[in-house]
């Protein structure tokens, strides 16, 4: 079925199993389980584990949520995302709009959201080739042959990730240390190390945390998309609280300009 016929039998007419809302009955279903009843003790994070994945797990979605507070809500308005939060209150356009656009480009591909992403999928992949007899030396050669880098591992400023130990602590206290693709991920680091001088981040502790709890790589990503968003909101109330127009400004004279038209000559 595709083309008209498709969109006819969509008319009216959309069939879920992910939920549904019943006004005026105080029913809500959500995966075939209803919200009052079955989420009235439970935290903001554990219903999103639940949409994202089906799994009820209050222990991991307290985990997730403080790798959340540790590890990506900086209100530093000098990082990509935020400063997005920031430029959009120094014009005074409204926080929705501002903190929309900060997530729209967390989704960048050296921070973010595409390398939680590329770590998970990349890690299971290592793992499918190691059960194939693939030796771990020349799969890491392969990989960085071909992209000359790692989703997980490295950092463009700073070598090391101070994130890593306080995590790896919480996981250890929390019981999910030791998990196979957790330690693979180490294993991965010694190795890239030695070689190449290059050192995991933060986001190949969360994607391997993730992979030993079944998750798959989308729903990795899924758990993460609105992981900077606090510190997009401090970022955006401190540029608020500002002259209009002051976050960061450049003046003319900091531009090289390399074009042949003669400069315009602006009166003070």
């Amino acid at each position: 079925m595709k083309g008209p016929e498709l969109l006819a039998s969509y008319e009216d007419n959309w069939e879920t199993t992910m939920g549904a809302c019943f006004p005026g009955e105080q029913r809500i279903v959500v995966r075939g389980a209803d919200l009052f009843d079955s989420f009235k003790e439970s935290g903001w994070m554990e219903y999103l584990l639940f949409v994202v994945t089906g799994k009820r797990d209050k222990k991991l979605a307290n985990l997730l949520e403080s790798i959340w507070v540790y590890c990506t809500s900086f209100p530093d308005p000098r990082l990509w995302n935020n400063r997005v939060a920031s430029l959009a209150a120094t014009t005074r356009s409204t926080a929705a709009l501002g903190i929309s656009a900060g997530n729209a480009v967390s989704e960048a591909t050296l921070y973010g959201l595409k390398p939680i992403k590329g770590v998970s999928d990349f890690l299971l992949k290592v793992q499918s080739e190691l059960d194939q007899g693939i030796d771990l030396d020349l799969i890491l050669e392969k990989k960085m042959k071909l992209n000359r880098s790692i989703y997980g591992y490295g950092r463009p400023i700073v070598e090391s990730d101070e994130r890593i130990p306080p995590v790896i602590k919480m996981i250890k206290e929390s019981g999910y240390f030791g998990g196979s693709y957790l330690l693979l991920a180490f294993e991965i680091e010694k190795k890239l190390q030695k070689k190449y001088k290059v050192q995991m981040n933060i986001a190949a502790v969360y994607g391997a945390l993730l992979c030993d709890q079944k998750f798959t790589p989308m729903e990795t990503y899924y758990m993460a998309v609105l992981s900077f968003s606090a510190g997009m909101f401090g970022s955006y109330i401190d540029a608020l609280e500002k002259p209009s127009g002051t976050f960061f400004p450049l003046p003319s004279c900091r531009i090289n300009y390399k074009g042949v038209e003669e400069l315009r000559v602006w009166e003070q």
